[in-house]
This record gives structure tokens, sequence and C-alpha cells, in this order.
């Protein structure tokens, strides 16, 4: 069984309960302290990756922000979500619609949501993780915290670390390739450096990354010209489209591009289009499940 599946197998339909009642615990965050139920029933979570998170461990959230490309939730979530709620996306919550779920535990987090935190803690105790990029498992060790669930907490990241030990062993001699990975946006182009969700994994495995990409950093935002700083021994490359095709169409405008067909890794035939949302903007546990089973697809080492 996956990484991947094997948290879903153990993920419940509709929203699970605890027993006994619900006592007090204190939670250190990125916005301060903050007292939280022992056991709570009725979970809001404001993150696509927090949403992961909750899943992993085994809790189905009352409420949680809408997946950026889902209707409303990501395909690989769907069914797992039950009953949740959509309310609104990570950058606009529905305040009025987290207040009616009356929730028990609010999370978000203090980059999208520090201005709404005491609008926030006003309906429910509220914990906020800092950051939305690189390390998921900073946010997921706070998460099981504030749910009480360390314990599986500590059990679901020692899956993935054992994950990433069996395919780092797998792939041997493929390690040595220098990796690189691009994401095509509506008027823009990133080039991804290691303090990225997919930057984290590829350095978890052990793999080289291109000089301008092997930098403790989150990304270089640039254009077509840029091209020759794209290359490497093998290119993964994703899209954001947010509907109205401009993603998609810098994305084959660069594909198509001379400069592209001449880089290294497009004249030996190791060019790879995957999925934005599980190399980048789920960015969650689950995702960084399904992440390595691409690779383990792509290197041919499942």
């Amino acid at each position: 069984m996956t990484l991947f599946r094997s948290f879903l197998a153990a993920v419940p339909v509709a929203a699970l309960l605890f027993a006994g009642a619900l006592q007090a615990r204190e939670v250190e965050h990125a916005l301060g302290v903050t007292e939280v139920p022992d056991a709570p029933q009725r979970v809001v979570v404001l993150t696509n990756e927090g949403t992961e998170a909750l899943l992993a461990l085994g809790v189905t959230p009352v409420g949680a922000a809408n997946s950026w490309n889902g209707d409303p939730w990501w395909d690989h979530i769907a069914e797992a979500m039950g009953d949740a709620v959509p309310v609104g996306t990570e950058s606009a919550v529905n305040l009025e619609l987290v207040a009616a779920l009356e929730p028990d535990l609010i999370i978000g987090n203090a980059q999208r949501h520090e201005e709404i935190y005491p609008q926030l803690s006003a309906i429910a105790p509220t914990v906020m993780s800092q950051e939305l990029r690189g390390d998921w498992k900073i946010n997921f060790r706070l998460y099981a915290e504030a749910l009480g669930r360390e314990a599986q907490g500590a059990a679901a990241i020692a899956d993935y670390d054992a994950a990433v030990a069996g395919l780092r062993e797998r792939l041997g001699p493929a390690l040595e390739e220098e990796v690189s990975v691009i994401r095509f946006l509506p008027g823009q182009i990133r080039i991804y450096q290691l303090d990225s969700f997919s930057g984290v994994l590829l350095q978890d495995l052990g793999f080289r990354r291109p000089e301008i990409q092997d930098v403790e950093a989150f990304a270089i935002f640039t254009g077509k010209e840029a091209i020759p700083d794209m290359d490497g021994d093998r290119i993964f490359h994703f899209t954001w489209d947010t509907g109205d095709g401009e993603g998609d169409a810098l994305a084959n405008e660069v594909l198509a591009d001379p400069l592209w067909q001449s880089l290294s890794a497009v004249q030996a035939g190791n060019v790879h289009a995957v999925s934005d949302a599980i190399w980048n903007t789920a960015g969650g546990i689950l995702a960084a499940g399904l992440m390595l089973e691409d690779i383990a697809r792509i290197y041919g080492v499942e």
C-alpha cells in the first residue's frame, strides 16, 4: 500500500467524534498562545496543506478552505472530505460561514490570515502556523499538537520518512541527476529553489539541483529570457492556470520556443509535465506521498 493510500485507509467519511469532555490546554503558535480543547470535535481549517494534515491525522474538518483549483476539493481528497463545508479560498475566507459551523477549533496561517485573526479568535480558539512554503512537516507537527494527536502525527511523519528512504534506495545512481523544477503561471515563470514544497522533497530524496536552484530560497520569478537557466539533467514542469487559459498558453509558448528545444534535458527526452496541485499548490503530506509516487513512476522504480 502506498504512503498516500495508507493514510486515506484510516480516514472516516464523516467528521471524527472524540469521546469525553472537552478539556483545555495551551498551544503556542505563530500569533501567540491559545487555549484549545483537548479533543476538538468541530474543526475548521483554512489552508490547503492544513486540510491534508487533518485528513492524514484521521480528522475530517467540518469546514475548510476551498482547494485552489478544486470544485470545491482537489481530486485526491474529494472523497475523504465527506460533508465538509467549503468556506472560501485561503485568501478570501467567509467569516460568516466559519461562524455558522460553530467550530471548537480553527486552524489557519499567519501569512494568509493575520489580519482576520481577531475575528477568527472571537469565533473559536484559533491556532496559526507561520509559513506556507518549504518544509510541510513544521506546520504538520503544530496541527497535530493543536488536535491533541501528536502520536498520530509522529507516526505519519515516520511513514513518510520510511517511504522516502525506500525510494532513495531504489533510485540509487539516478540521484546524481541535477533536476530542474519549473512552473508556468499567467505572465510569469518560476524557477523553484530549495525552500519550496517540491524543493524540500527532492532534497529529502537526495537529488542534486542545478546551481541556480541549489539555493536556500523559494524561487526565481522570471520570463522567457531565463529559459537557458531552466536546464538540468531532467526537468519537471507544471502549470497554474486560473481558467482563462493564460497559464497554459505561456507553457505552450515556452515549450515550443527554440531556446527551450535546445536545452540538454529536452534533447535527451528527460522532460516531464506533472501536476501543479501535487508538486506545489496542495502543499501537504498527502500531496507529498503522491509526489513520491510520481517520481517512482517516472524513474521506473515503483
